[in-house]
């Protein structure tokens, strides 16, 4: 089978370069930017022709889609582009899908929530309650995919980490190995998730063909509870950065034109159970990753 993989330059789709390394299916990566050392098609998803025909020049039967505008804070100034990435190019790879009967995977985000209050993990029937526009753009995309009929299996995802471009995993080596003390949000919990962990669930589900009969919407972060301020300290604890002071304090002492989700657990039940997949423990995958980056 040929599969599609959008934003194959970011987190994820690194991670997917990875896992797939070796199968049988034929991987197109594409991306809108070519990086040194990594193949790389170009192709702009905000083009439905676009889209159209590289489906159509190389037999594409499935999408994983990782592109996405990410930027939460930006999101705020920067609608109409943040609506265009999230939601109209989703529309577009839905509807190319669609016409070749083919499965889209899609990569969403707990921004769907938030905007209720609620202190149990969000199952993927808990309607969306976003609060900025890129929780919104979100939502509207999985809508988007929802309206087209395609086949579709849209996972949403928390706290995204890896070896790869910033995340807040490497902004807090950086910060823990310079600075003598750092203030850290406790206030918002949720659940970290190392990009390969994902990259290798997504692998599963379409290399052994477990889409099939299962069109929905899962969630997938890794396993267990915590703050940004847990993270953090295991961050400092697992690299040696004894001298770093850090201090739990409240969202409000970081003004941000969004409100973000003050619980981001995600009850993982369904996709564990409809796909067989294993989710590994939060601070079991912090230390892989931090292994990883040290060998990069």
């Amino acid at each position: 089978m040929n599969i599609l993989v959008t934003g194959a330059n970011g987190q994820l789709g690194n991670e997917i370069r990875i896992v797939a390394n070796e199968s049988s299916d034929t991987y197109i990566y594409t991306d809108v930017v070519e990086i040194e050392g990594l193949k790389t098609t170009l192709l702009d998803i905000t083009s439905l022709d676009s889209v159209r025909k590289i489906v159509k020049e190389n037999d594409v039967e499935c999408i994983i889609n990782c592109a996405a505008y990410t930027n939460v804070d930006k999101a705020e100034t920067d609608e109409a582009m943040c609506e265009l990435l999230n939601a109209k190019a989703v529309d577009n790879l839905a509807i190319a899908m669609k016409e070749v009967n083919g499965i889209l995977v899609h990569v969403s985000t707990d921004y769907v929530f938030g905007g209720d209050p609620y202190n149990t993990p969000c199952k993927e029937d808990q309607k969306g309650t976003p609060t900025g526009v890129y929780g919104k753009t979100k939502l509207q995309g999985e809508q988007n995919i929802l309206s087209s009929g395609c086949h579709h299996i849209i996972i949403r995802t928390a706290w995204l980490y890896s070896e790869f471009v910033k995340n807040f995993l490497k902004t807090m080596l950086n910060l823990t190995a310079s600075k003598p003390e750092l203030k850290v949000v406790f206030d918002q919990v949720g659940t970290p998730t190392y990009a390969y962990d994902l990259a290798a669930a997504i692998y599963k589900i379409v290399s052994e063909r477990k889409y099939k009969g299962n069109d929905g919407v899962y969630h997938y972060s890794n396993e267990g509870v915590c703050s940004w301020y847990d993270f953090t300290k295991m961050i400092a604890e697992y690299a040696g950065h004894t001298k770093c002071d850090i201090h739990p304090c409240h969202s409000e002492e970081f003004p941000s034109p969004v409100k973000r989700p003050a619980y981001s657990v995600l009850d993982k039940t369904k996709i564990k159970t409809t796909f067989g997949v294993e989710v590994p423990y939060w601070t079991d995958s912090l230390k892989n990753c931090m292994r990883n980056i040290e060998n990069v």
